[in-house]
């Protein structure tokens, strides 16, 4: 079991509010704040009032993609200085960041070294009985790796997600694009069921999976089309049933895995009754569309899950302009808009933004540069100003929308509840934070955002 600690600690009292600081130029990276701010009687200032009656959704974690590369780089550190990362990445107190979920691909992603999944055979071979079948057959790293992750917090949900099915069962005989054969269906849900028990038999228990990364995405390396009926079809007619005949209905099955911007993908998937039976939810990333196409979705559907997936950050962004967007679009928005979790895209990368596949994407910064040293960036604050204070099991709770500010709250397991505020502005903002009749005063610098803790009374 993890080590057991208090990661609110110290907060003195029930009047008492902590705040942890990143500001866009970096004089402040998840800084504790030297001074508390206490909640009094006055109000002088624009309000954000926290409710923790109105309760929304539960969270289910925070975290990004351990891809193929971010396996191979982190393992290739030595092995003190490994463990000390691991453990700052996903214990949640003291100098962690408390990282609670994590997404694997199936086969690569267009972040491993080469393209392969675990059942490749010469051109013009197939395995329909999947006899070849070899869950080491490349980005060796991840299993040792994910077993060292789970020694330091064995509660880290996993989710997976496939780039694309063996080039045999596929229309084009290509890793990139092309579509799944209708005769293929049956033995790719087999091929799913058996990753999903090999990597049980490694003690690593996946919860949840997409049986297509971005379905809609043609030019990846690797990638595969999946149209939205063909989705519900081979999710009711083959992977469903699968999954329940294997003894795996505890894995829950999240269609989608794309843009805000074709919300008529999912809903058409959940229309279909027999499908919708099967499934838990919805993934999504943000690449083209809104944010406020998961609040449309969940309107129709409410007791589907949203699960936000994937964000990346490009090689040509700045530090303060993203961290602004990815708080605001990608942290708050989702949450905002029903999503129980947060992923950032890739963990670490290397300096140049390697590896990747030839095709794949080559300008993806890791949340971690690992090279001469480790170098932490914007995605990595993103997600600790959230992952650190906000266990799973917490709940959003209502907080005042306020267009200067965009904030989320949250009550905590551990009765705590934390408030993310976000200042885009150029100037400095005061505020009031309002909670059971009283209120604290905060300014959060320009182009800054915060993370208020305090004692639920």
């Amino acid at each position: 079991m993890p080590e057991q600690s208090n990661p609110y600690d110290p907060i003195p009292d029930f009047s008492s509010l902590a705040a942890w600081l990143t500001t866009a130029d970096k004089t402040s990276l998840l800084q504790r704040q030297p001074n508390d701010l206490r909640f009094a009687d006055n109000n002088d200032f624009p309000v954000i009032t926290v409710d923790a009656e109105q309760k929304y959704q539960v969270i289910d974690g925070f975290g990004f993609s351990l891809t193929g590369g971010s396996a191979m780089l982190i393992s290739r550190l030595a092995a003190a200085d490994r463990r000390a990362l691991l453990r700052e990445l996903f214990l949640p107190y003291g100098d962690g960041i408390g990282i609670s979920f994590l997404r694997l691909s199936i086969g690569a992603s267009d972040l491993s070294e080469r393209c392969f999944t675990y059942n490749d055979l010469p051109e013009g071979q197939s395995d329909p009985e999947l006899a070849h079948f070899d869950i080491e057959a490349g980005d060796l790293e991840v299993i040792p790796l994910l077993r060292e992750i789970l020694a330091i917090n064995p509660e880290i949900k996993i989710m997976s997600t496939a780039w694309s099915a063996p080039t045999w069962m596929k229309t084009n005989q290509s890793f990139v694009g092309g579509k799944l054969r209708p005769d293929c269906y049956g033995v790719y849900a087999a091929y799913l069921i058996k990753y999903l028990q090999a990597m049980r038999e490694r003690g690593i228990t996946v919860h949840a999976i997409t049986p297509q990364n971005e379905p809609l995405n043609q030019k990846n390396e690797p990638s595969m089309i999946m149209e939205a009926g063909e989705q519900a079809e081979f999710i009711k007619n083959h992977l469903g049933p699968a999954l329940s005949a294997a003894g795996l209905a505890d894995v829950e099955l999240f269609c989608w895995d794309h843009n805000c911007d074709v919300k008529e993908y999912p809903l058409e998937v959940f229309a279909d009754a027999e499908a919708r039976r099967y499934l838990t939810g919805s993934a999504w990333h943000l690449y083209g569309g809104d944010i406020s196409a998961l609040s449309k979705v969940h309107q129709l559907y409410p007791e589907m899950k949203l699960y936000f997936t994937e964000q990346w950050v490009g090689i040509d962004g700045q530090f303060g302009g993203d961290l602004m967007w990815h708080m605001k679009n990608v942290l708050i928005g989702s949450i905002r808009n029903w999503s129980r979790i947060v992923l950032e895209w890739n963990l670490a990368s290397d300096p140049f933004c390697c590896p990747h596949t030839p095709g794949g994407e080559a300008r993806c910064v890791g949340a971690l540069t690992l090279g001469e040293g480790v170098t932490r960036n914007v995605a990595y604050y993103v997600i600790a100003h959230a992952a650190k204070f906000v266990r799973p099991g917490s709940v959003r709770i209502y907080s005042d929308e306020q267009a200067s500010l965009p904030n989320v709250a949250f009550l905590t397991p551990a009765g705590y509840i934390v408030l993310i505020a976000l200042n885009d502005g150029a100037e400095s903002l005061s505020f009031t934070i309002q909670f059971q009749g009283k209120n604290a005063v905060a300014t959060l610098p320009a182009s800054a955002v915060a993370t208020y803790v305090w004692r639920a009374a």
